[in-house]
């Protein structure tokens, strides 16, 4: 029985090991959703680097030294909430 309780004792330690590297949470069967995850975030990315492009260009068109006109006067007229009496306002949300 003496002889017998280190082989066990070692297959014991390597069956945790080998069902922990497929069952888990870095294991086998984990690749999977981590894959989803990957394609979920790459969308996610994908849609803010967007986003960041179109502030990046705003912020552009709002350059101290060559501000856009039109861009300035939507702004001006976006926060002060003002318009001349012949012009109509379209709200887009």
């Amino acid at each position: 029985m003496r002889r017998a309780a280190l082989p066990a004792l070692g297959l014991t330690i390597m069956a945790f090991f080998g069902a922990y590297a497929v069952l888990g949470p870095n294991g086998i069967l984990a690749y999977g959703d981590y894959k989803k995850q990957l394609v979920r975030r790459e969308k996610q990315f994908a849609a803010l680097d967007q986003k960041r492009a179109v502030l990046k260009n705003r912020v552009a068109l709002l350059d101290p030294d060559h501000a856009n006109p039109d861009m300035v006067d939507e702004m001006v007229r976006k926060e002060l909430n003002v318009a001349h009496p012949d012009e109509v306002i379209v709200p887009l949300k």
